[in-house]
């Protein structure tokens, strides 16, 4: 592991809480320098440490061309184990040689984009139990919307986005192809729980800092929406945002993609996966929905 930097301060700059960091899971894909831009832009904004994640699957699906099958005697047979295991260790050794340089690679990116502090770290097992084990320490994640099993299928959302998404207490960044620092960014607000603990957080936190703020509550007409929509106008206009609350009715999906497009937003916030997996499994996942058809990074919170 590539040891981090010390921390550091400059005149009216806050000491780097190395407990408060961003933490970017990347895989071995064209889309982790996506990720790496999208971290960097957001640990440069929180003043916070930097620290990329590569995760190697403990059990990788494998498969070669040679036959094992049939009776062999025993010394064939031992040396068959001899040979697979020597293999496994040759392929092994090779894996975390290539995740050594390839997240050296994303360090190096991260700090010409100005991160002062920045850390790699590379781990044997399954995302999301690490990502458990890291949370406590972390701020927000970041974490590509498509990777290399996307890649390879052509799907259109990665298969780690919602288990990872359900499994954190976390605020998530799930990013897209390209980068480019966000000017506009778009609250899909609800008044949920959830959405009010978003308005709160993002109004005590310097990740949004000077941005313009749209505001957009959608969805089936309700008596309370003018209240819930002037709360949060409220709220972030206390901090220093320039708000543009709306309430646009119809479905939230479709409203939420148009107005993306319409203002040029640059960034979505919105609560993510509020139901349980059964109902996602009868109903389907609005979630999952708008990440599809919302192609802008989108903070995903729970």
């Amino acid at each position: 592991m590539v040891p981090t930097t010390s921390c550091w301060t400059t005149e009216g700059r806050a000491v780097i809480d190395p407990q408060n960091k961003v933490l970017a899971c990347v895989d071995r894909s064209r889309f982790a320098v996506h990720v790496a831009d999208y971290a960097a832009w957001a640990a440069n904004r929180l003043n916070a440490p930097l620290e990329f994640l590569h995760v190697i699957d403990r059990h990788p699906e494998r498969s070669t061309g040679d036959d094992h099958s049939g009776t062999i005697g025993i010394d064939a047979q031992q040396h068959l184990l001899t040979q697979l295991s020597t293999e496994d260790e040759q392929r092994a050794r090779s894996t975390r040689e290539q995740g050594r340089i390839f997240l050296k690679q994303l360090r190096e990116r991260a700090l010409a984009a100005g991160c002062p502090e920045v850390d790699v770290r590379q781990r044997h097992g399954e995302l999301e139990d690490t990502l458990r084990e890291q949370q406590a320490q972390v701020r927000l994640m970041v974490l590509g919307r498509r990777g290399a099993s996307a890649e390879a299928t052509r799907r259109d959302l990665g298969r780690n986005v919602e288990r990872v998404v359900r499994a954190l207490r976390r605020p998530v960044l799930t990013v897209t192809e390209g980068f480019k620092p966000p000017e506009r960014v778009m609250i899909a607000f609800d008044g949920s729980g959830v959405t009010r603990r978003g308005v709160e957080m993002i109004a005590a936190s310097p990740l949004f800092a000077g941005l313009p703020i749209h505001l957009l509550m959608s969805g089936k007409p309700r008596a309370d929406a003018p209240r819930q929509l002037d709360w949060a106008h409220a709220r972030l206009e206390t901090a220093g945002f320039a708000v543009t609350p709306a309430w646009v009715p119809g479905d939230a999906e479709t409203v939420i993609a148009r107005v993306v497009q319409e203002q040029s937003i640059d960034l979505l916030v919105m609560g993510a996966f509020g139901h349980s997996v059964l109902r996602r499994l009868i109903l389907g996942s609005k979630t999952a929905d708008l990440l599809r058809s919302a192609t802008i990074p989108t903070l995903l919170l729970r």
